[in-house]
């Protein structure tokens, strides 16, 4: 006997169960596509000499290697004769 829409409870049962195997299989699909965007390694495993030079770099950056270094290369003769220390700060003759 059909229903206030023209279609029997059977025809609307069997719309119901084709929604859900279409919205299994979009499901399905989604899960697939969000693991195959979220596998760093996968992605990283070919890239690794490139991200490995960049992580060493950024660490040198940030531990301020290289006003350590320019420090260390450019520096002139700053030694001199001490005249007066006190605690960790001394009074030097450059002169």
């Amino acid at each position: 006997m059909p229903g206030r829409n023209g279609r029997t409870p059977e025809e609307v049962r069997r719309d119901i169960e084709a929604e859900r195997e279409q919205l299994a299989a979009a499901v399905d699909e989604l899960r697939e596509e969000v693991g195959e965007a979220t596998d760093l390694t996968g992605k990283l495993r070919g890239k690794l000499p490139v991200v490995a030079v960049g992580a060493l770099g950024a660490g040198f950056v940030l531990a301020g290697g290289i006003g350590a270094t320019a420090r260390l290369l450019m520096r002139r003769g700053r030694e001199g004769r001490t005249k007066a220390r006190l605690g960790p700060f001394s009074l030097v003759d450059r002169g």
